[in-house]
């Protein structure tokens, strides 16, 4: 009899560490319902993935279709902060789309140049003998304005100021705002981006988190 009390007592503790697998199953559906209910989808164009630049956050945070956050990257904005006019040297605000691409296969650190691939390469020693030089490295995502008025045509189109996404050299901490304008990525994570989207994916960039 005590054998058996025993038996059943190790039979109740197994159940309490092994719970049902509808259990499991119930929690795996709330895990997925509060994604959901986080997800941020796409406003300009819904059930499209898009990108979202945060200023305040210097993160570049890839949504996918659903507006589940798959990828975010440290990056670099505008030294002189948010502003859409021509000569600003500052990062537009507002929604834009990538337009252009430019840099297929093209090895890290390689410079490009008047959105032209060159056979030159940056080091840290080529900066440091050209400490001004805004370096364009590797790929370039061109954005094109897609609010009139705001970041499209006349003194404020973002694609007239050649507004990129585009990588950067070593030297560049990124995390803080120090470009010209454009938004600056480490090579790395621009070839990546680059490789996971497509033209025409839509990209806001704001002073949200």
């Amino acid at each position: 009899m005590k054998r058996l009390l025993m038996l059943a007592l190790c039979a109740g503790n197994a159940l309490a560490l092994d719970p049902p697998a509808t259990d499991d199953k119930a929690f795996l559906m709330q895990q997925q319902n509060e994604a959901l209910l986080a997800a941020r989808p796409n406003l300009q164009h819904p059930g499209q993935p898009w990108l979202h630049v945060s200023v305040p956050q210097q993160t570049l945070t890839f949504y996918d279709a659903r507006g589940l956050p798959q990828k975010s990257y440290a990056i670099s904005t505008a030294k002189n902060g948010v502003g859409e006019r021509v000569n600003s040297y500052q990062t537009p605000r507002g929604w834009h789309r990538v337009c252009e691409r430019i840099g297929d296969n093209v090895a890290p650190d390689t410079i490009i140049y008047r959105r032209k691939v060159t056979p030159w390469k940056y080091t840290p020693q080529l900066h440091a003998e050209n400490p001004e030089k805004d370096w364009i490295l590797t790929r370039i995502l061109w954005l094109c304005g897609e609010e009139p008025g705001k970041n499209q045509g006349g003194e404020v189109d973002s694609y007239d100021r050649a507004i990129y996404i585009h990588g950067a050299g070593q030297h560049v901490p990124f995390g803080t705002p120090t470009s010209r304008g454009c938004v600056r990525m480490r090579n790395e994570d621009v070839i990546e981006l680059y490789g996971n989207t497509q033209n025409g994916i839509d990209v806001l960039i704001s002073e949200e988190s």
